[in-house]
């Protein structure tokens, strides 16, 4: 647990670090990739996501001699893997004491316990609502799939993007928060992979926390009451 708020806390202080966002182009031709422009002898082709004090931070050597479309394909499960961990953090933050917001239980007149068990509930309760839920998943997944993946045709490699799809540009834009000019986009693109990645490591160390012990987050920091019957919920702790 404190390894993940050391790690929340640098990630925090990154966040105001120089930025090296990548080498990017304002020629028409790059328009479709966001100005960015592949780059061989640049660290993961010159793809935005590297910031001081630890720059080309790769100790395992993943983006070395790396092709092209791997490293797109990596970078779109990255930034994908991200979002759903950020949605995720905040979700089972604002689920818990002290809180305890739910669009699903009545959860202001009783604790409901650690958010990694509150699926196990709702199928308790209602199991078609879990079909539904994988129907709506797999919808939103279909669609990023006709967006961004070429079809199977021809010389063609498991999972492979369009040429002139950028990775994690989806079209999904409905406050108009993406920058037209290429530098801003690498830049803001720069603080999502940040705070993406800082969500995957806290999604998971919230997730083991709470599967070592059953209890709530903040109630694991000492900043929140733990209230949690465990025999007032329809399924085994």
């Amino acid at each position: 647990m404190k390894f993940t708020i050391l790690t929340s806390l640098l990630g925090s202080a990154a966040a105001f670090a120089p930025q090296s966002t990548g080498r990017v182009s304002t020629a028409v031709n790059s328009d479709e990739l966001n100005g960015w422009v592949p780059n061989e002898s640049e660290f993961a082709w010159g793809l935005p996501g590297s910031i001081a004090p630890i720059e080309e931070f790769d100790p395992l050597g993943f983006a070395k001699d790396t092709p092209l479309q791997n490293m797109l394909q990596w970078r779109e499960a990255e930034v994908q893997h991200g979002r759903v961990s950020m949605l995720a953090v905040l979700g089972m933050l604002v689920v818990e004491e002290p809180i305890e917001y739910h669009p699903l239980f009545e959860a202001y007149n009783k604790d409901i316990g650690p958010a990694i068990r509150h699926l196990d509930e709702v199928d308790a309760q209602s199991p078609f609502f879990l079909v539904g839920l994988a129907l709506l998943i797999g919808s939103l997944e279909y669609n990023r799939a006709l967006v961004g993946f070429a079809s199977p045709e021809g010389s063609f490699s498991f999972q492979q993007l369009k040429e002139d799809h950028y990775p994690g540009d989806i079209g999904f834009d409905p406050l108009g928060l993406k920058p037209d000019d290429p530098v801003e986009f690498a830049t803001i693109q720069t603080k999502e992979l940040q705070n993406g990645r800082l969500a995957m490591l806290g999604a998971a160390g919230i997730m083991a926390q709470e599967l070592v012990n059953g209890e709530e987050i903040f109630v694991n920091l000492g900043l929140a009451t733990d209230s949690f019957d465990p025999s007032s919920v329809p399924i085994q702790f």
